[in-house]
């Protein structure tokens, strides 16, 4: 059988059962609701080395202690909580039927991104011309977000009899879904115990081994036939047994409801789900609000991009909103990078929401101040970090869970060779930057002014505070530096034979820093005085502090070499890796530092990087922004510059990452390059192709698929907002010239803008509120609530 995808019609499909790809698969057709999702598993798979069913709750993390090459390691985890999805049929006295058991003659799932609707429809041969046809329906709600349901509906072919039918809620689930964790403890829910409420419907409570977070779950079951109940150890069973005639569809409805300890206004969460799950309506209904929340959520993020190109943006958007909706803004979480679709990197934050708030601001605000506010609530522990290494201001974690700590693994296992590595990523000290960018970039598209005189103005201080006093004066440069770090390039921690981590004046880290140094000082330039007051007074900002800002922000060293911009200080005296060669010998080198450790070399030796670094800066500024910002840092940088350091790194990138290729595609649109197209095709196939080797079985990459998003949202139209209103700059991009897009910008909602060759058009809906002022590079236009302007583009 062959598979195939399609998306023309607002579905996802995949056709044929593949054994191979059924991690991949249950990935993409994962379903959530922002508090909680589930992965696409077949629920009468367990999991095993083929299946994976997987639930996990945003924010749901426990902490435990493993024993790995002769040390204890420390992992905080997003916990794989009791797996609401088993249910399993067989005839009478046979075997359960599964499509690794059974003979399969159809099989089909598709993914109705409309609705937020799972499908599959499964024929199992029976043997004597018999055949049992089953179709499945599965919501994860996204009205209600602590309910779900899936609807079960069995057809004979060609023969009549009882069919056994067992549901349950698993509660003797682990973390075992990346292979490469598995040395270490999974096991995260203790005290598991299960009962029955009332008739047809069994309830299991459970807690988290070391964070005690408290888990219910219950479960109601609806046939037409008679549902008995049976208890094993961790785990509430229900069963049936309906009778089936050729022809004449059983259905068996399964409705469940999630709480935990954690959610506001209950007491009791296994009472909260019971009495949820026995006041939750019908299939049908449940349906009906279901569909009406996604259709709002899809008139907010309104897309048209023609083609293949939109039929995967369509589904990133789907993910998207299944990670981050609006029940997240309720929600002490930031943005996992994995989604809430696998295990891998443990369900940590990462810097990757610099990809994911920059489209959501200008769709879901309120989702973007939530993201913000999990980081500011961590802001006291930032400032700890910080005092423990000597320095004031935040120390913001590369890989942060529950309450904000380091999260960075001590080790990091090679698959390769099979060694576990000493891991020093924790120095990517850049992700404070990527924080302050983001409350500026939130606070520019929406217009909370109240946000950035509070939390805002709080954040970006402490970030600065902590960059100005990283940065140490040396004499011989006449310039500050910043040491001992590491950049986006996860390929390079330190100096070739160093014995300390670490490397000096990395060019993003350095020219990012100077930017957070000069965006406070101009929130400290218009704060309303009283407030002004108040922050001098709550941060103890010492009058001397500004004046010093100031001069790094204009001294920060950014090295050079050979016409180019320095990755860090000492790049380009690094020797060339022989890539033809690595090639020919590997084909895919995209994690070239594997492949170098399991020779016993290292990427640290070469002009070798895993993903976007220098680069990195185009992507967040525009080029009139980045010439300002290095001239400002005494450097000037023309567009030849920066046209040979983009064309340098272009050839010593292995793009290890699924934020590299969207990174150099966006990079190459604003220089108006002809390879932009073909990198900004690996970032939309990053994950339904897999181009990681296996990576997405084990969670999306929700950063690689906001971020191409954004590209279509800010990159082709060079969409920025800054000083009061709309900056435009289209790009012309021949494979993708006519597309169009809505936002909700400053209080204005709906707002819809679609460039279509040469033309484009704003259309502003009726409102109260004050015109909008768009920039474009020639003139400047007003257009009022209620108007359609349409401008021409030289």
């Amino acid at each position: 059988m062959t598979d195939r995808t399609r998306e023309h019609d607002g579905t996802w499909e995949y056709e044929g059962y593949r054994p191979g790809d059924e991690r991949l698969r249950e990935s993409l057709c994962t379903l959530g609701n922002g508090y909680f999702a589930t992965r696409g598993a077949l629920p009468e798979c367990a999991a095993d080395d083929i299946h994976y069913p997987g639930t996990y709750i945003a924010g749901c993390y426990n902490r435990l202690t493993s024993e790995v090459s002769g040390r204890r390691v420390e992992n905080e985890d997003l916990v794989n909580v009791p797996n609401w999805l088993p249910l399993r049929f067989r005839l009478t006295d046979g075997e359960w039927l599964t499509p690794d058991t059974a003979t399969v003659l159809e099989h089909r799932q598709t993914l109705r991104l409309d609705s937020g609707v799972l499908e599959r429809r499964t024929r199992y041969a029976l043997g004597e011309g018999r055949a049992l046809s089953v179709r499945q329906e599965r919501l994860v709600h996204m009205a209600d977000p602590h309910l779900a349901a899936l609807r079960t509906e069995f057809t004979a072919e060609g023969f009549t009899g009882d069919l056994e039918v067992e549901a349950a809620l698993d509660g003797g689930v682990t973390n075992a879904g990346v292979p490469r964790y598995r040395d270490l403890d999974g096991r995260h829910l203790t005290h598991v115990h299960t009962g029955t409420a009332t008739p047809g419907t069994v309830w299991l409570r459970c807690r988290t081994r070391t964070s005690d977070l408290r888990i219910g779950m219950a479960a109601r079951l609806t046939a037409r036939a008679p549902v008995t109940d049976a208890h094993e150890p961790s785990r509430a069973v229900q069963r049936l047994a309906p009778a089936l005639a050729p022809g004449r569809p059983v259905t068996v409805d399964k409705t469940i409801a999630l709480h935990t300890s954690r959610d506001a206004a209950i007491s009791d969460p296994r009472q909260a789900t019971v009495d949820r799950v026995s006041a939750a309506p019908g299939f049908d209904e449940l349906l009906a609000a279901h569909r009406t929340a996604w259709n709002q959520l899809w008139r907010r993020a309104g897309l048209d991009v023609p083609g293949e190109a939109g039929e995967i943006l369509r589904l990133h958007l789907f993910h998207v909103l299944q990670t981050l909706s609006p029940h997240t803004a309720d929600l002490d979480v930031g943005v996992s990078a994995r989604g809430l679709h696998g295990e891998a990197y443990r369900g940590h934050v990462f810097w990757d929401e610099l990809f994911v708030l920059p489209y959501l601001n200008l769709h879901f605000p309120e989702v973007s101040r939530a993201l913000l506010r999990y980081r500011h609530r961590r802001l006291d522990r930032a400032r700890v970090a910080a005092r423990a290494i000597g320095r004031r201001g935040a120390l913001y974690p590369w890989q942060s869970g529950s309450d904000g700590r380091e999260e960075t693994q001590q080790l990091h296992l090679n698959p390769r060779s099979g060694r576990w590595l000493p891991d020093h990523t924790h120095l990517q000290h850049h992700v404070g930057s990527a924080i302050a960018y983001n409350v500026w970039q939130y606070c520019e598209a929406s217009g909370d002014a109240e946000f950035l005189h509070t939390k805002g103005a709080e954040m970006l201080l402490h970030i600065a505070r902590f960059w100005a006093d990283s940065a140490t004066w040396d004499e011989t440069l006449g310039r500050h530096r910043i040491r001992g770090v590491v950049g986006p390039d996860e390929y390079h921690e330190a100096y070739p034979g160093a014995e300390r981590p670490g490397l000096d004046d990395n060019a993003y880290t350095n020219v990012t820093a100077a930017w957070v140094l000069t965006r406070a000082l101009e929130v400290l330039r218009t704060l309303p005085e009283p407030r002004r007051r108040e922050l001098v007074e709550r941060t103890a900002l010492d009058d001397s502090e500004p004046d010093h800002w100031e001069d790094v922000s204009r001294t920060l060293h950014v090295p050079f070499h050979d016409g180019v911009i320095s990755q860090f200080e000492g790049y380009g005296d690094l020797p060339e890796l022989d890539w033809d060669d690595y090639r020919k010998r590997y084909d895919d080198i995209r994690r070239l530092d594997r492949i170098l450790e399991a020779e016993g070399d290292t990427a640290n030796n070469y002009k070798a990087s895993k993903q976007a670094d220098v680069l990195m800066l185009g992507y967040l500024f525009s080029p009139a922004e980045l010439q300002g910002l290095f001239a400002r840092l005494g450097h000037p940088l023309d567009e030849g510059i920066w046209r040979r350091t983009v064309d340098y790194y272009l050839g010593r990138t292995s793009h290890g990452s699924t934020l590299s290729g969207l990174v150099h595609g966006w990079v190459l649109a604003r220089c108006r390059r002809t390879e932009a197209w073909t990198f900004c095709q690996e970032a939309l196939r990053g994950d339904i192709a897999d181009l990681q080797g296996g990576t997405t079985g084990e969670g999306i990459h929700l950063g690689a698929m906001a971020g191409t998003l954004d590209l279509v949202q800010r990159g082709l139209p060079g969409l920025e907002t800054r000083s009061g209103a709309l900056w435009l700059d289209p790009v012309p991009l021949p494979e993708l010239s006519s597309y169009g897009f809505s936002i909700s910008y400053q209080g204005h909602w709906g707002i819809k803008l679609r460039l279509t060759h040469g033309q484009l058009e704003i259309v502003v809906p009726p409102s109260d509120l004050m015109p909008i002022d768009i920039e474009l590079p020639d003139r400047a236009v007003s257009v009022q609530p209620g108007e359609t302007c349409l401008l021409y583009l030289q």
